[in-house]
């Protein structure tokens, strides 16, 4: 099934300017915009998820255009919103990480950016082997329905507060064991030498605990991709675009996230439509990927709007005691 992936001169061509524009955007960012460590500020991370945005838009265009017609363009962009909400969990999760290791706000670019790299080549290490395995095994993907349904039953029961336990990360208790490590952060090094050893950071603990907290994430983003679509092609692409805009994401509503408090019951509603749509194909029922989009984003929107129509009630603060 990999090789269906480049079976059309058209697909072969979008997988091309997919690679170009990712490749390019990596070294500007890194190499040029963000040479020196710095806090990124409200305005930027708004005028860089639109930038996104744009270019996912623009994307699907071609998609359009030069794919397989509007079928393929509305399953991108399921894919893509789909992502994009589930990635406000992710989200919340680095920014709890980040306050844990008290990471200094200058240093969270570069962090994230490394975390996203890394996200890139798991993630496509994930998509093609669930596609290798669906085009074997086509059951799987009912395996996948089943457990978005839980997962979305699961989520919408769960609490807003979530407790952050990096001590039993094991991928960091392994780490810490073998690494040899330093308490300083080195202005932002992940590693530095000292006296001909090499010793690493506090830092580098945080982009292992980030890379394996999007590695589960993904658990449940990854097949609710599948359900949308079964065209590796257009999961990737509309997954890494997602990813992408990902960073200017986080900085944009780092401090305004408890605001949309219902989101959370729209992605739990998300995920189990999803799962349910893919089940009912074992009924030779198939629900037109239109309406599916529609579902999505109305669900999604509504859960937006809910939230800022009725805020939610602010915990009274605890006045301390005067002895």
């Amino acid at each position: 099934m990999l090789l269906t992936l480049f079976s059309g001169q058209n697909e072969g061509l979008l997988f091309g300017v997919f690679g170009v524009i990712i490749v390019i955007f990596l070294i500007v960012d890194l190499g040029f915009f963000h040479k020196k460590h710095h806090k990124i500020s409200q305005r930027e991370a708004l005028l860089q998820s639109i930038f996104w945005v744009l270019v996912s838009v623009g994307y699907g265009a071609l998609i359009y255009f030069y794919g397989e017609g509007s079928a393929a363009t509305l399953e991108f962009f399921s894919a893509y919103v789909t992502e994009k909400a589930l990635s406000v969990d992710n989200i919340f999760v680095i920014l709890l990480i980040l306050r844990y290791f008290n990471v200094k706000e200058e240093y969270y670019h570069n962090i994230l950016f490394w975390g996203i790299l890394g996200a890139i080549l798991f993630r496509a290490i994930f998509i093609f082997l669930g596609a290798l395995l669906i085009s074997e095994f086509h059951w799987i993907l009912y395996i996948f329905g089943v457990f978005l349904v839980y997962s979305g039953i699961k989520l919408f029961g769960e609490e807003d507060d979530m407790e952050l336990e990096p001590e039993k990360n094991p991928l960091l208790k392994a780490a810490k064991k073998v690494l040899p490590m330093s308490t300083s952060d080195k202005e932002g090094k992940f590693w530095f030498r000292e006296n001909g050893k090499l010793l690493f950071t506090p830092l580098f603990l945080v982009i292992i605990l980030i890379e394996s907290t999007d590695l589960i994430f993904a658990v449940d983003s990854i097949p609710a991709a599948f359900a949308i679509s079964q065209n590796e092609f257009v999961i990737y692409t509309s997954n890494i675009f997602a990813v992408m805009g990902l960073r200017a994401m986080f900085f944009l509503l780092a401090n305004v996230l408890d605001k949309f408090y219902l989101l959370q019951k729209g992605l739990s509603i998300v995920l189990i439509f999803i799962g349910a749509k893919m089940l009912a194909e074992i009924f030779e029922i198939h629900v037109p990927i239109f309406l599916s989009f529609s579902i999505i984003i109305g669900a999604l929107v509504l859960a937006i709007v809910l939230s800022l129509m009725f805020p939610k009630a602010e915990e009274p603060e605890l006045e301390e005691e005067v002895s």
